[in-house]
C-alpha cells in the first residue's frame, strides 16, 4: 500500500512555491517581443567559446542536479534548455537554475496553489499575454522559454534590480523572503566560476 501511495505521489502534480503573480497589461511592442521569444523553436544549443568549456559546464551542473533528476538524459536536456533559453534572454543560466530549485525543486509537473505550472512556475495567464492557448506549460522547452522571457521582462521593467524583478516574478514584490532564497541558491549552490558563454 505504501508503494502505491509513493507511486501516486510521484505521478500527481505537487504544490510548489509560487506567489500569486499579478496580471499586468503589456504594451504591444513588449507583447510582440516576448511572443517571438516563446515561439522560437531553434535547437537548444550551448554557446561557449569551445566545446570543452561547454562540456565542463554540463559536467559541473549535472552533478548538482543529479539528486533532483535521476535520469541522465532528462538532466542533460534540462541543462541544455536552461542554458540556451537563459542565454537567449540575457540571463545567467545559474540564476535560472537557482530559480527553478526554489520554485519547483526541479519537478516538471509542479503546480502551485496559485496555479503556476512546471519547472519555472509559469502562470497560465501568460499564454494569453505572450503565447498561444495550445502551449503546454509542462513541456520542458515551453516552460523554460516562458520563464526566462518573463524574468527578463521583469528585469527590464525594474532596471536590472534583481530583488524587485524576482519579487514580481513570484508575485511577492516588496517581501524579501523569495528574492533572498533565489539569490542564495544562485550565488551559493549554483555558482560557477568556470568559462561561460
Amino acid at each position: 500500500m505504501r508503494r502505491i501511495a509513493a507511486l501516486l505521489g510521484l505521478l500527481l502534480p505537487m504544490p510548489a512555491l509560487a506567489g500569486a503573480q499579478i496580471y499586468e497589461p503589456l504594451a504591444d511592442s513588449v507583447r510582440a517581443r516576448l511572443s517571438t521569444q516563446v515561439a522560437d523553436r531553434a535547437p537548444a544549443n550551448l554557446h561557449f567559446r569551445s566545446p570543452q568549456d561547454a562540456q565542463r559546464w554540463l559536467n559541473e551542473m549535472e552533478k548538482r542536479v543529479a539528486a533532483s533528476i535521476p535520469d541522465r538524459r532528462q538532466r542533460l536536456e534540462l541543462l541544455r534548455t536552461v542554458h540556451y533559453e537563459a542565454t537567449r534572454a540575457r540571463l545567467d543560466p545559474q540564476l535560472v537554475l537557482g530559480l527553478i530549485e526554489v520554485e519547483s525543486k526541479f519537478r516538471k509537473y509542479a503546480v502551485s496553489k496559485a496555479g503556476a505550472r512546471g519547472y519555472m512556475q509559469v502562470m497560465p495567464f501568460w499564454l494569453d499575454q505572450i503565447g498561444q492557448p495550445g502551449h503546454n506549460l509542462f513541456h520542458l522547452r515551453t516552460n523554460i522559454a516562458y520563464g526566462c522571457a518573463i524574468l527578463r521582462h521583469y528585469l527590464d521593467v525594474e532596471d536590472g534590480d534583481y530583488f524587485r524583478a524576482l519579487g514580481r516574478y513570484n508575485g511577492s514584490l516588496g517581501r524579501a523572503e523569495y528574492p533572498n532564497m533565489v539569490r542564495a541558491a544562485w550565488q551559493g549552490r549554483w555558482k560557477y566560476d568556470g568559462p561561460t558563454a
